[in-house]
């Protein structure tokens, strides 16, 4: 019966870790925030894996060497001060190593929301999402363009989002892109990010704001800069 135990526990803790590493291979970046969220991902998966093995398979060994009927017995710990030295220093490592990389991600702009007090920069593409009972809106101030339900973004190219409400708060997110802001009444809040891969984007309303907060849906399509020309050359004309 321990045996089928231990074997149980280790099958379970390997479905775990397969669980875990299966939706982080299926993300392709399609932003450079997207990226960067999920290169994070990586590598703290790549410490925690290791990390999860050496642990489980300790748990594993100790429950078989020293399961009942057997002839060795545990013995009573003794005080080991290398040993807890070295898990003090490991343990410092791997927090020291998790802390560097969330701040290098954290900090970059395309991850982080700048604020209100953003510096604008003059090559990126700036666009108007204004979140009202229970729709998008998306207008295009240097273009003269305004859209509902659809916010069409060219590839490779930095794109600055200024988000804000009409009426109540509601929230811009859009998990295949990595984006997600609060949309404040009387305010703007800002993200920055660059699309690196065409296609279509399910736009959410992620803060609950009445009775029709579950139709209030959108799309971000991406295309090519040729084809985002064109695009707003037809919405222009």
């Amino acid at each position: 019966m321990t045996e089928t135990r231990t074997g149980l526990v280790a099958v379970l803790t390997l479905s775990g870790l397969a669980t875990l590493v299966h939706p982080v291979a299926a993300q392709s970046g399609a932003s450079t925030t997207d990226g960067l969220i999920w290169g994070l991902n990586y590598e703290l998966l790549a410490v925690a894996i290791p990390i999860t093995l050496l642990v489980e398979g300790i748990l594993v060994y100790t429950v078989w060497r020293y399961r009942a009927g057997k002839v060795d017995e545990p013995k009573p710990t003794r005080e080991n001060r290398r040993l807890e030295i070295t898990w003090t220093v490991a343990t410092a490592v791997v927090l020291l190593f998790v802390g560097i990389a969330s701040y290098g991600v954290l900090a970059d702009e395309h991850v982080t929301s700048t604020g209100v007090d953003a510096t604008e920069d003059g090559d990126a593409l700036e666009v108007d999402v204004v979140a009202q009972k229970y729709s998008w809106t998306f207008e295009y101030p240097e273009h003269n363009v305004t859209t509902r339900g659809t916010m069409v973004l060219p590839v490779d190219r930095e794109v600055r989002l200024n988000i804000t409400s009409k009426d109540w708060l509601h929230s811009f997110h859009v998990p295949g892109l990595g984006l997600k802001q609060d949309a404040f009444p009387g305010q703007a809040n800002y993200l920055t990010t660059e699309p690196t891969k065409t296609g279509a984007h399910q736009l959410y309303c992620a803060e609950y704001c009445g009775a029709g907060h579950s139709g209030m849906l959108g799309t971000v399509e991406v295309m090519s800069q040729d084809d985002f020309q064109d695009w707003l050359d037809e919405q222009s004309a």
